[in-house]
């Protein structure tokens, strides 16, 4: 079953996750492409960047979610309906952000891009790298009471491992990073998670059966991250970069 997906729910933390974007195409080396695209672009808010980033450029932009595509093309982003894997790489610059540890294999996907790409084309990827932290364990132990099964920490590898799969890029940049997410608000990190990492559980159970399974991880979430004397929650997402160029 595929994973729904709520764009006003994921766009809640927009300025947390548009950053590894932002530091991601940072290393991007293309001066004049002719064409980019955004693998799994979400809301189409970030594609926008590419846009401005490369305004000569023809900017494309797919994602498997409708409701996603369709608030990306509500930004005016030439977005399409299309699975990650089942794509066939075009383009001289591909940006993949925060998808792939949604996709099973995406290793060897990852080697398929690259050597699909022109000479000089050039592949950025960023992908969560926090699934052995408390926020995923925890909920992966909530879960597995109502028999719902959620990703562990092998749905994405270490850098090293990615760097290995890519050695014969002519360029090759991979690395991580730790943010310190400063969270607000009532259950933050539940809020965090609920607009990504939950969806699979909130569609897989009932209306009633969610509110049971939330009302069992809130309170562990908040052992796990206390709030601070000024009510906020420093919420820590590693996050694992990739930037290849053929």
């Amino acid at each position: 079953m595929a994973t729904s997906w709520d764009p006003a729910l994921y766009l809640d933390f927009d300025d947390h996750r548009s950053r590894p974007f932002a530091d991601l195409l940072a290393r991007v080396g293309a001066t004049a492409p002719r064409h980019v695209v955004d693998a799994g672009c979400g809301p189409g808010h970030l594609t926008q960047v590419l846009a401005a980033r490369w305004p000569d450029a023809r900017v494309t932009a797919f994602d498997s979610s409708p409701a996603m595509v369709a608030a990306a093309r509500e930004r005016g982003v030439d977005a399409m309906q299309q699975d990650v894997s089942d794509w066939r790489p075009e383009g001289d610059v591909v940006v993949c952000n925060a998808v792939l540890q949604w996709v099973p294999g995406h290793r060897a996907l990852l080697r398929r891009w690259l050597e699909a790409l022109p000479d000089a084309g050039w592949l950025a990827v960023q992908v969560p790298g926090n699934f052995a932290a408390p926020s995923h364990v925890l909920a992966r132990e909530v879960a597995d009471r109502f028999d719902v099964d959620l990703r562990d920490a092998a749905t994405v590898a270490e850098p090293a491992q990615y760097a290995e799969d890519l050695a014969g890029a002519a360029a090759l940049d991979v690395w991580e990073t730790t943010y310190l997410q400063r969270l607000t608000g009532e259950d933050p990190v539940l809020h965090w998670i609920s607009g990504t990492a939950l969806r699979p559980v909130r569609d897989a159970l009932s209306d009633a059966a969610y509110r049971d399974y939330v009302e069992l991880l809130a309170p562990r979430l908040r052992e796990a991250y206390p709030a601070n004397a000024d009510g906020s929650t420093w919420f820590p997402f590693r996050r694992i970069f990739l930037v290849a160029r053929r």
